[in-house]
């Protein structure tokens, strides 16, 4: 029997493209982000007694990949992209009926006019992506100290950015320059090149769609030892230009 669902939300946040979206939340901890209730939803009833909790859990849709549908075997970006592993061992966006989850920080509760709005810390979703529940995440219960994690056990290696004399000139005049700098900073320090680049220099220059700026970058190895990465690979903002 097929269901439906409908939306009760949708995220605002700095991520205008899947790409450099981080592959969870809280990665980017400077990227905040909204949902703004919708229809029936669109309630203050609605969140009432919401705000006791820190965190909450989102559920959302994929809906920029529905179309391409699935595969049983996926390859993810933590085992570089070659090895194929089931979907459901994995947290691949093309999943059978995509729907994705994320553990989020509630930072509260706003009401502009009629409209009610859930703030949020870091999340790892696209501007727009349809919320189709939210629940309070429960300590005691959620959080699980002796968990494994299989071959996401550990946190990712994070790159240095560099931002070139004129990509700081770009940002100089924005009224959110530190918040934006930090942003890019932790987004692109990921390296959110496609997994089997992970580690190697790039001489192709990259660009991607963060609040109102195309951001553009290329992955350059250090010669000198101002660098200290083990793989002495850094992220080099090139540019920034705004849209």
């Amino acid at each position: 029997m097929p269901y439906t669902i409908e939306p009760i939300g949708r995220i605002h946040s700095p991520y205008k493209e899947k790409f450099s979206v981080p592959r969870q939340p809280r990665l980017a901890p400077s990227a905040s982000a909204r949902i703004q209730l919708i229809g029936d939803a669109n309630s203050p009833e609605a969140v009432r007694g919401i705000e006791q909790f820190s965190h909450v859990w989102l559920l959302f849709l994929f809906d920029q990949n529905l179309a391409a549908g699935w595969k049983p075997t996926v390859r993810p970006p933590r085992l570089g992209g070659n090895e194929r592993i089931g979907v459901f061992a994995s947290r691949s966006t093309f999943r059978p009926n995509g729907i994705g989850m994320s553990a989020v920080e509630l930072k509260g509760i706003t009401h502009e006019g009629s409209q009610t709005w859930l703030e949020l810390g870091s999340v790892d979703l696209v501007n727009g992506t349809p919320i189709i529940d939210i629940k309070p995440y429960i300590p005691y219960s959620d959080s699980i100290a002796d968990a494994r994690g299989g071959f996401a056990e550990s946190t990712p290696e994070v790159l240095p950015v560099i931002f070139s004399t004129a990509a700081q000139m770009a940002l100089q005049p924005h009224p959110q320059r530190q918040h934006i700098q930090d942003v890019i900073e932790q987004v692109l320090g990921q390296d959110p090149r496609p997994a089997y680049k992970k580690n190697k220099a790039d001489d192709k220059e990259y660009a991607t769609h963060l609040f109102d700026l195309n951001v553009k970058f290329k992955v350059e190895t250090d010669s000198t030892s101002a660098i200290t990465d083990v793989n002495r690979n850094f992220i080099h903002v090139t540019s920034i230009e705004r849209f």
